[in-house]
């Protein structure tokens, strides 16, 4: 009886250890997400967005009033609370350094990559204008379209660009505004195609995502960048098939 009770003791603090080894600290919150069913009956309940911290630090972020800022170092991501398949997206954002690189994650698995540090998804682009200008290649300025909101499936994530470059999307017209400038984009995610929207147009899209539900990761990836005014509107469900949803953390 002795043995057996040390025997319940230690399987019990195994599990206990397991569980606290396994618990997911919120690193912040930022953000809101509303239902569309709810939100066209009249009842537009919000609830808060939280934020895991998947490979940075508990300094690379922080809240100032209304915005959200990321010091763009170590490069990695935080993901969303919970994973999301059919939503909208709005989002503002601008960049705080010339040339500043980042990022939004959707329907990604918040799984980093070793070589890169970043998951895989769909990258929804967040570049300064001033980027291709410090990347030339081999002498030549890359096409200005790396900085107008491109699509692009990222990591093992692939997708069928609406406006080719590759196998990225381009925005068929330049409407991204400069550091210190904020940015609105509104992204429509509904069974594998995105269409995005820069400062009040739709420009661009994808179809065809391998993946079509997962997280949402926000990137930080070397430069100062500020959000605000991030909301979700989760729609309705849609038809979709096991391998097309990430493994859930």
């Amino acid at each position: 009886m002795h043995i057996l009770k040390i025997l319940t003791f230690v399987g019990l603090l195994i599990l206990s250890g397991g569980m606290v080894s396994n618990a997911q600290e919120i690193l912040f919150e930022f953000g809101e997400r509303k239902d569309f069913n709810t939100l066209i009956n009249g009842v537009p309940e919000a609830k808060t967005l939280k934020w895991i911290d998947v490979n940075t630090t508990d300094t690379t972020w922080y809240r100032e009033g209304d915005k959200l800022v990321c010091k763009g170092l170590p490069i990695g991501v935080v993901r969303s609370e919970k994973m999301y398949q059919n939503f909208i997206m709005h989002v503002e954002w601008r960049h705080m350094e010339k040339g500043g690189n980042s990022g939004i994650f959707v329907w990604c698995d918040a799984q980093p990559e070793e070589h890169n540090r970043l998951p895989s998804g769909v990258e929804v682009q967040m570049l300064e204008l001033d980027w291709v200008n410090q990347n030339k290649r081999n002498g030549e300025t890359p096409p200005i379209a790396y900085v107008h909101g491109e699509l692009f499936g990222a990591g093992k994530v692939t997708t069928v660009p609406d406006n080719p470059r590759g196998v990225r999307s381009k925005s068929i017209e330049n409407r991204c505004l400069g550091v210190g400038e904020w940015n609105k984009y509104t992204v429509v995610c509904v069974d594998g195609t995105i269409k995005l929207a820069v400062n009040g147009k739709f420009v661009n899209g994808i179809r065809e995502s391998s993946k079509r539900k997962g997280y949402l990761c926000l990137e930080s990836e070397g430069a100062q960048i500020e959000f605000r005014n991030l909301q979700i509107i989760e729609l309705n469900e849609g038809y979709i098939l096991p391998e097309h949803i990430v493994k859930e953390l």
